[in-house]
């Protein structure tokens, strides 16, 4: 019977590990939150695509009932909710557990780094001036709190329904809503800001997969203050190489 791994998915890296386990003999169960993360994984023969949220039960059942040979955390590293469960249900059922970690991006002279969204708010609570908000639509809520949002803030968030209802039922305006799928070039990102006059880009620490670099270069050269949210540390986890070989020195290719 061949083994099985399972994948928590949710960002760039874990669709190029999708495609390369496609030629390991294994089978691959993939796990997504979203309609529209499944949508952008490409079918092969060996993967099954789930969408769910998962709550530590949910995990431990699924381990329990799959048996997986491993389960590789894939998620994004702001996702700690998330991986601090398939870490717990990893532990509770003695499967080895993988984190594949994003390599964090440099830091630049033009940003202010905070600690949290809510620092972020406070920040931007007592500066004046147009605001491009490229957190994504989870933290739209927090942001509701600078005075004058409706008017100063821009945001992008990707392009899902329930991400548009969210932004105009918070009261953002329509005009200042951009719907995209990333990646986006430096230029974009500058035409972007230069068009809601924005002299504020708040972004995570999405590392250089994640479109960091281009932000904050189209931030300096649009003449923007970089506002930059800091990730949780997290101390342990192997890079994306690391994971492939790894994989492939275990399972091989047997197809």
């Amino acid at each position: 019977m061949k083994p099985v791994v399972w994948l928590i998915g949710g960002t760039s890296e874990s669709r190029n590990l999708i495609k390369f386990m496609a030629e390991l003999d294994i089978i691959l169960y993939v796990s997504v939150a979203t309609d529209y993360g499944a949508s952008l994984i490409e079918a092969q023969t060996n993967l099954h695509v789930m969408v769910e949220r998962m709550d530590l039960s949910a995990m431990r059942n699924f381990i329990t009932v799959n048996k997986p040979d491993c389960v590789i955390d894939a998620t994004h590293p702001y996702a700690t909710i998330v991986t601090s469960t398939v870490q717990k249900a990893c532990e509770e059922t003695g499967c080895e557990y993988l984190r594949l970690v994003r390599p964090a991006a440099e830091e630049h002279e033009n940003c202010i780094i905070v600690q949290d969204f809510n620092e972020a708010v406070e920040l931007l609570s007592h500066t004046e001036g147009n605001i491009f908000l490229t957190t994504g639509s989870k933290t739209l809520q927090e942001f509701t709190s600078v005075p004058d949002y409706k008017e100063r803030i821009a945001l992008r968030v990707l392009p899902m329904l329930d991400s548009l209802s969210k932004a105009l039922e918070l009261g953002y305006k329509p005009a200042n809503i951009i719907c995209m799928q990333g990646p986006f070039s430096e230029l974009l990102n500058i035409e972007m800001m230069r068009k809601y006059n924005s002299i504020y880009l708040v972004t995570k620490d999405s590392g250089s997969i994640g479109g960091f670099e281009e932000k904050a270069q189209a931030a300096a050269k649009a003449g923007a203050k970089l506002i930059v949210i800091a990730r949780n540390g997290e101390e342990f986890g192997t890079g994306y190489s690391e994971i492939v070989k790894l994989l492939k020195d275990r399972y091989g290719s047997g197809k």
